[in-house]
């Protein structure tokens, strides 16, 4: 086991979560807009104190977050980024080595952006040196809040491919499950009346979305895509 999830709260928007996180698990955590998705991946990262529960995580733990640009005129390259992300993680006094840094960032497709400035790069080209950031110190788990954002179809399935045969448990927030269905082997589904836990295709039924948003819910499939309607 990785992390577990002992009857967590943040009261009104969920409560009662029980989760264990083994390695190699790939969740998606997935729910309406304010449902509190965000808020259970900074509950865990212990940036929001929970109502009531526990929450046991691992030392090294990756963060992606929600997409938030870098300040345009903020005076520091990718590779400057990377690097304070790896000194955390070093012997005290020492810094990373610059290969070290750039194998980082080659790992995640953004080598060629180590001596940009972070600020002028484009929205999915900082989400490929937040990527960086997440994987630098070996994470046993990796939280991602909407990793996918800005990223266009072929860097989308690149990060997908990376999260999962990474050598760590994912919990990615995601608001649809097509990108992740090949590779995901669990859903954490947040509604207005409730959660529930299991295999996508026990999560994403009719009947089961209907009790957590307390009306009725159709779950179809339209040109290959999952809509929830």
């Amino acid at each position: 086991m990785i992390a577990r999830l002992t009857d967590l709260s943040a009261e009104p928007l969920w409560s009662g979560i029980n989760l264990e996180i083994n390695r190699g698990d790939f969740i998606a955590v997935l729910g309406p807009n304010g449902s509190g998705k965000s808020t259970l991946l900074n509950v865990m990262l212990g940036l929001r104190r929970a109502t009531s529960g526990r929450v046991d995580m691992p030392e090294r733990v990756g963060y992606i977050p929600q997409q938030r640009m870098f300040p345009p005129h903020m005076p520091v390259r990718a590779r400057d980024v990377v690097s304070l992300t790896l000194k955390h993680g070093v012997l005290t006094g020492r810094s990373p080595k610059k290969a070290d840094v750039d194998a980082v960032l080659d790992s995640v497709g953004a080598g060629h952006l180590a001596d940009a400035r972070v600020g002028i790069l484009s929205g999915g080209q900082q989400q490929l040196v937040r990527q960086a950031q997440a994987f630098a110190n070996d994470p046993e788990l990796v939280l991602a809040d909407e990793p996918l954002l800005s990223l266009d179809v072929s860097r989308q399935r690149e990060t997908v491919r990376r999260l999962a045969h990474a050598q760590a448990a994912i919990m990615m927030v995601t608001h649809s499950i097509d990108p992740v269905m090949e590779v995901v082997d669990k859903v954490l589904y947040l509604g207005p009346n409730g959660h529930v836990v299991g295999p996508a295709q026990e999560v994403l039924r009719a009947d089961v979305l209907s009790e957590l948003y307390g009306t009725r819910v159709d779950v179809l499939t339209v040109r290959g895509k999952t809509v929830i309607v």
